[in-house]
C-alpha cells in the first residue's frame, strides 16, 4: 500500500525540504491589514516580519477545507492512503475540522492530532515518513503518532509582551506593568497548548531557566527515551538566528553528559511568531521514530 504524508507549513518545512522528504505542505493563511497571504506562497520569514514590526494589524486564519480536500484528492491520485498532520488542536481549530471531513474520503485519509508544532511536529512528519517507507498504513502511522504525541516539550523566551499583548494573551495592563519592569516571559508547550512557564527579567536568566528545565525533562519525564537513543533536542527563533547560535552552543554544553547536542535551528513557525513577535527563542525536545 502506497501511503502519503501531507503536513501544513506550521511544522517549518519548506517547499525544498517538501521535495527532499517527498511530503506535501499545505500553506497557512495569514491576513496582513485585512489582506490574505500563505506562508511560503506569497509571503516568506523576511517579508511577515517587516510587516509585523512596522505595525502592521497581522493574524492567523485557518486553512480553508476545501483546498485542504482538493490536495488530499490530488495526492491520492497516486498513492492508496494519506496522513494529514496538521499543527496541534490546542492551537487551532484546523486539525478538528479537518478530523470531520476527512470521513468523506472512506479511510483513505487519517487526521493525525499529534499535539505539536514547529520543530516537534516536523520530527513527527520525518517518523511517518520513514514508517511509511516500511509499509505501515495510514492507520499504523496514526497509532504510532498518537502514542508519541505527548513526548516533546518546548520552551519559548518572549522579549516583549506587545505582541501577546496585541494578540489578546495578556491584558493591556500587565503589559504595561511587564514592559516597565523589563519582564521576560518564559512559555512552554507541553502536547497541545501554549502556556506560561515562568518569568525573568533578562535574556541569561531565561536561556539558564530553559536549559536547566530541559535538562530536568531529560531525567525524569524523558529518562527511558534518552537511554534508548530516540529523543532528540532541537532550537527555534524568531527573526534573530544569532541570538539561537548563541543559545544552542550554551545548550550543548550541558547537554553533553547525556551524549545529546541541538540537532536541527529552525525558524518558529509564523503561526506561533504572530502571537510573540521577533527576537524569541526556544529550545524542544521529542521522541523520534527509530527501528
Amino acid at each position: 500500500m502506497k501511503v502519503a504524508v501531507v503536513t501544513d507549513t506550521n511544522s517549518g518545512i519548506t517547499p525544498e525540504e517538501a521535495k527532499e522528504l517527498g511530503v506535501t505542505v499545505v500553506p497557512m493563511p495569514f491576513l496582513i491589514n485585512d489582506e490574505e497571504f500563505f506562508e511560503d506562497v506569497t509571503l516568506n520569514q523576511q517579508q511577515f516580519y517587516e510587516k509585523l514590526m512596522s505595525g502592521a494589524n497581522v493574524s492567523t486564519s485557518q486553512p480553508n477545507i476545501y483546498s485542504v480536500m482538493d490536495i488530499w484528492q490530488e495526492v491520492l491520485k497516486t498513492h492508496d492512503q494519506l496522513v494529514y498532520i496538521p499543527m496541534s488542536s490546542g492551537l487551532s481549530n484546523s486539525c478538528e475540522t479537518a478530523q470531520n471531513f476527512a470521513k468523506e474520503f472512506e479511510g483513505k485519509v487519517e487526521v493525525v492530532d499529534n499535539k505539536r508544532i514547529s520543530v516537534t511536529q516536523k520530527q513527527s512528519v520525518v517518523d511517518a515518513v520513514n514508517l511509511a517507507k516500511q509499509g505501515k498504513t495510514a492507520t499504523e502511522i496514526k497509532e504510532y503518532l498518537l502514542n508519541t504525541s505527548m513526548n516533546a516539550s518546548i520552551y519559548i523566551m518572549v522579549p516583549t509582551l506587545t505582541y501577546l499583548k496585541k494578540g489578546g494573551r495578556v491584558t493591556p495592563a500587565a503589559a504595561a506593568i511587564g514592559t516597565l519592569l523589563k519582564i521576560k516571559p518564559v512559555l512552554q508547550i507541553q502536547g497541545a497548548k501554549l502556556d506560561k512557564f515562568c518569568q525573568v527579567m533578562t535574556l541569561n536568566q531565561a536561556k539558564r531557566k530553559m536549559i536547566d528545565q530541559m535538562l530536568k525533562d531529560i531525567e525524569t519525564r524523558f529518562k527511558d527515551l534518552v537511554e534508548q537513543n530516540r529523543f532528540k533536542i532541537f532550537m527555534a527563533y524568531t527573526y534573530d538566528k544569532e541570538k539561537c547560535l548563541e543559545f544552542a552552543n550554551e545548550a550543548n554544553e550541558a547537554l553533553k553528559k547525556y551524549n545529546l547536542k541541538v540537532e536541527l535551528i529552525d525558524p518558529l513557525s509564523l503561526s506561533v511568531s504572530c502571537h510573540i513577535g521577533p527576537g524569541a527563542i526556544a529550545i524542544a525536545g521529542c521522541e523520534y521514530y527509530k527501528e
